[in-house]
């Protein structure tokens, strides 16, 4: 540790700590614009200069490391002239219509600044020339003219989210972000995850739904997870009027760090689905209003009389308190023929060796990775975004699929190998790893490997060439911290790929990491609902859809069911042949916990509170448990208890 004094006060930090953070530690304010806790220190705005004793000019505090010993001064007369010069020339390079601008009052960091420097006006008049605002992006606007060139965008793009879509343009005066070299926001290669806009200080970057909404600080904040997917990334929500204005990233969420995919944070409230608010049931060929307790009378009614001839299906995204409530009703108490999620493509996430799989940290810190499998664009995008900002730290990208996979530009080697070949190209590397003499395990000697013929076998059944699979194989084998990616590419097959991925895990060292597939998918597993689900004589279906949204093969499969029970919270195609719905909560009213795919359990805060005739999963479970008379192991409906610590 390192002892220093910052305005008089004694501070202890470790080695490394920059004197910004030194002082915020001791709850000391030191103003800062160009600073961003998530981003490697800068140094461009100089707001945050300090005085040290023995140096002999201010120096800013972001960039400077705290010595042993060092006297720090934060607010003295020299220090505040300085700050509202650099304030002052901020105001007046570009064209600050405070008044008019979302962020004025409170949530701008460019105003709070100048407040804090007890400023009332402009010493010096900006010039007035305009700047251009881009409004082709579909969520956010920029505004050039607001904004004050920190780059903290560029380096959030950069260092974040590794995309690298913005950088700086001209000089001087005439200094101006841009994407792609001068396209705009909208034809870039921007992948709209939003993270440029909520990292901006000033209203430069401000998004096109929350946008007056309301300033940041008055909103109600709710922090929680995302349950896009099976990352589960850590969210702040803003809540005003019972409705959420904006989804941010929380910057101490230790898995995602504060990034999110466009997926999480704007795609999750663009849901136009009509909301199913009453219970129906079908009467005259229509879908008439009911109360509750004649549509569970109902349901009760008939999932009694149907015996064995019951499917019980349930959407992964729900908590695991629902699903662990769906499962002890449908399994142990109405005895369904099957009882299962409603994933299409559930499969096991593991083979056989559970040592050899890793986490997102794994990820964060690799330096060869291969993905096999999956599309970490079209889904686990944060996951992605973990691979492409390692790049410049010398990753190195391996993507293997059959089919054009929106990772193949920034990979060092793309295998678009036949279908249906998984198993043999990944049984070739190994030979490839074992041969050239890479192997780490110690644990078996791989003689099928080491047959000559093993790789060119491998090339000719997967349409690799040995060349390139040799090439992949040391690259595998030369790498410190190599992960393999897998995803459901690989194990919707039965074809052994998924053994072998483990067995090239082994040989390489390498941390296996497996996206799985929807928000609770690995708890869903954990209770055993994963099962595909074939019909098979089944007369009635009870489906707890949720807010998922059915999909074709979902609608396809379950068509020749005569009854059907649907438990969801929007209107879908299969209303039209539903003969009961019972209305339910969506994502952002309801409460629970969920297993994401490295196993960390997590619990979403509930954020609104759902129409009056609107239940929660639980409830209905609840209420139709009690409806049968159903009273599990002797105890009264109200006293079930679901378990809170799931095993994966």
């Amino acid at each position: 540790m390192i002892s220093l004094t910052i305005d008089g006060k004694q501070v202890e930090v470790p080695e490394g700590t920059s004197v910004l953070r030194a002082a915020e530690k001791a709850g000391i304010n030191i103003p800062t614009l160009c600073d961003h806790p998530a981003l490697p220190p800068y140094g461009g705005c100089r707001l945050c200069v300090v005085e040290v004793q023995g140096f002999r000019t201010p120096i800013a505090s972001c960039t400077l490391p705290a010595n042993q010993g060092m006297v720090v001064s934060t607010d003295t007369e020299r220090l505040r002239s300085i700050r509202k010069f650099v304030l002052t020339m901020l105001f007046s390079e570009r064209n600050h219509f405070c008044p008019y601008c979302q962020k004025t009052g409170g949530d701008c960091e460019l105003q709070n600044a100048a407040y804090g420097e007890d400023m009332t006006h402009w010493p010096i008049s900006p010039n007035w020339s305009p700047f251009s605002v881009d409004a082709s992006h579909p969520y956010f606007i920029f505004d050039h003219n607001r904004c004050i060139l920190c780059r903290r965008c560029v380096r959030a793009c950069a260092n974040l989210v590794g995309n690298f879509t913005l950088d700086m343009e001209n000089r001087g005066a005439r200094t101006q972000i841009v994407a792609d070299y001068g396209l705009p926001m909208g034809e870039s290669s921007c992948v709209r995850c939003g993270t440029c806009v909520q990292v901006c200080p000033t209203g430069a970057l401000i998004e096109r739904s929350s946008a007056y909404q309301g300033l940041e600080k008055d909103a109600q904040e709710i922090q929680s997870i995302c349950t896009a997917c099976s990352v589960g990334c850590g969210v702040r929500l803003l809540v005003r009027d019972n409705r959420i204005i904006r989804i941010l990233g929380d910057f101490e969420a230790p898995l995602n760090g504060g990034v999110l995919c466009n997926l999480g944070r704007y795609q999750s409230l663009e849901d136009d689905r009509q909301r199913v608010k009453v219970p129906m049931v079908r009467k005259d060929g229509g879908l008439s209003p009911v109360s509750w307790a004649e549509a569970i009378n109902l349901v009760a009614g008939k999932l009694e009389n149907a015996g064995d001839k019951v499917a019980a299906l349930i959407s992964s995204r729900l908590p695991a308190e629902d699903l662990y409530t769906f499962k002890r009703l449908f399994g142990k108490d109405v005895q369904a023929r099957v009882v299962a999620s409603l994933e299409e493509d559930f499969t096991t996430a593991k083979a056989g060796n559970e040592n050899l799989y890793g986490n997102l940290e794994d990820l964060k810190k690799s330096d060869c990775v291969l993905v096999v499998g999956a599309d970490l664009v079209k889904s686990h995008q944060v996951a992605g975004f973990f691979i492409k900002r390692n790049r410049p730290n010398g990753l190195s990208l391996i993507v293997v699929d059959p089919s054009e996979n929106e990772m193949d530009d920034i990979a060092q080697f793309t295998l678009h190998n036949k279908k249906g070949s998984d198993a043999e190209l990944v049984h070739g590397l190994i030979a490839g790893v074992v041969n050239l003499g890479f192997n780490k395990s110690n644990a078996a000697s791989f003689t099928s490997a080491l047959e000559p013929l093993a790789i060119s076998e491998a090339a000719e059944t997967s349409g690799i060439p040995a060349e390139t699979l040799l090439a992949v194989s040391r690259e595998l084998g030369v790498a410190q911290n190599p992960v393999i990616v897998f995803g459901k590419g690989i194990t919707r097959k039965n074809d052994g790929a998924l053994q072998q991925l483990e067995e090239l895990a082994s040989v390489t060292g390498a941390r296996l990491i497996n996206p799985m597939g929807k928000a609770n998918s690995a708890a869903a597993q954990s209770y055993g609902l994963n099962v595909k689900f074939v019909p098979d004589g089944d007369q009635v279906l009870f489906l707890a859809l949720g807010d998922e949204q059915p999909s074709e093969r979902l609608q396809e499969s379950i068509a020749g069911i005569p009854f059907m029970i649907l438990q969801t919270s929007h209107s879908s195609p299969l209303m039209e042949t539903a003969d009961v719905v019972l209305p339910v909560v969506d994502w952002t009213e309801q409460s629970g916990y969920y297993l994401n795919l490295e196993g960390r359990l997590q619990y979403a805060e509930q954020a609104l509170i759902p129409p009056p005739m609107v239940w929660s999963n639980r409830e209905t479970f609840h209420a139709l448990a009690k409806a049968m008379n159903f009273k599990p192991d002797g105890v009264a409906i109200s006293d079930w208890r679901e378990p809170l610590v799931i095993r994966n």
